[in-house]
């Protein structure tokens, strides 16, 4: 396993991470949840992604259940949730949101749905425009002031809201914000590569990259129609399914099909391709995978060693492929 810094923090993160959104979210038992987090574990993947949002904490609650179970130490995995969309059905005004309550409230409930007297990891899970942003950025460094909260960070926000949440923190001595999870893969580039670009100099702003295989379409299994046991082949995927057969959607798995060549020639399946040119961008401080399937964390974990052989011509090769490589903005 390879590990990176977060940003300009201390703390280093396994380039591979797992998270509970598509997973826990369909449900995954904690027996198979266990299994597949032990895999994870025991390849070095030391940080485990989470949300309020996430089957209404029910991801969350299975996720507790794991790591009650295994009993690793405390100090040997990082663990995540995200704070926005509540954790019920319908929630009311002060169950969602970026409030100083809300906040405050999902951060003791996540801590106790994951069995943890701490969460290393918290995100503001899109930004909320009806709540001022000095609000939600004392609340989350108060919380990083009690210890319950070690980083804190952003999730979707473009790069002028992280910039005005960090220079709120600076102007009142409060803590910024560490890092954002933004969506990154082969298909989707432009925030990362070049809104972000100059924050991750500037603020030494940390990545924890989330659909690097884009729900999947990256890894070619969605080249040849939708498989019966696949994730978009259920009804509560139906607008995933929808984007898939748009034009857009089509057009991307014509790319895929000439990616999968590329791949063949590397010996690497598509998945382990597309995760490798997502981890070789020295920007991405974690990619987040999700599977729930054994022999998917085990191709995911493949990925490291494809990075190694994506030379330049083996990139420039890719890139002919893509052609989507956004264009820096005009100063």
């Amino acid at each position: 396993m390879e590990y990176r810094r977060l940003g300009s923090s201390g703390l280093q993160v396994s380039v591979l991470s797992y998270g509970a959104w598509v997973s826990f979210s369909n449900q995954l038992g904690v027996d198979a949840a266990k299994e597949i987090m032990t895999t994870c574990y025991d390849a070095g993947m030391n940080f485990f992604d989470n949300a309020e949002v996430y089957a209404k904490g029910e991801a969350e609650t299975i996720m507790g259940e794991v790591l009650k179970q295994t009993g690793w130490r405390r100090d040997s995995y990082i663990v995540s949730s995200k704070v926005f969309g509540g954790a019920v059905d319908n929630p009311s005004p002060i169950q969602r949101g970026l409030s100083r309550k809300h906040i405050i409230d999902a951060c003791h409930q996540a801590m106790e749905r994951l069995n943890v007297d701490y969460l290393d990891l918290y995100f503001c899970h899109r930004p909320d425009p009806e709540v001022p942003i000095e609000e939600t950025v004392r609340a989350m460094s108060d919380l990083i002031a009690q210890g319950k909260v070690l980083y804190w960070g952003t999730s979707e926000w473009s790069a002028q809201e992280i910039m005005q949440a960090y220079s709120v923190a600076r102007q009142y001595n409060l803590v910024p914000p560490t890092m954002e999870q933004p969506q990154y893969n082969m298909l989707t580039r432009e925030r990362f590569e070049i809104e972000y670009g100059r924050l991750y100099d500037e603020i030494g702003l940390g990545t924890t990259i989330w659909s690097p295989l884009a729900s999947g379409i990256l890894t070619g299994k969605y080249n040849n129609g939708v498989p019966d046991d696949s994730r978009m082949a259920l009804e509560s995927y139906s607008w995933l399914r929808d984007r898939l057969m748009s034009d857009e959607g089509q057009a991307a798995i014509a790319k895929v099909r000439e990616l999968s060549t590329i791949a063949e020639e590397l010996g690497a399946s598509m998945a382990q391709l597309a995760l490798a040119w997502a981890i070789k961008n020295p920007n991405v401080s974690t990619a987040i995978t999700g599977a729930t399937k054994l022999h998917q964390i085990k191709d995911n974990l493949g990925a490291i060693d494809i990075a190694r052989q994506l030379t330049d011509d083996v990139m420039e090769k890719i890139e002919g492929v893509l052609d989507n490589k956004p264009e820096p903005y005009e100063s």
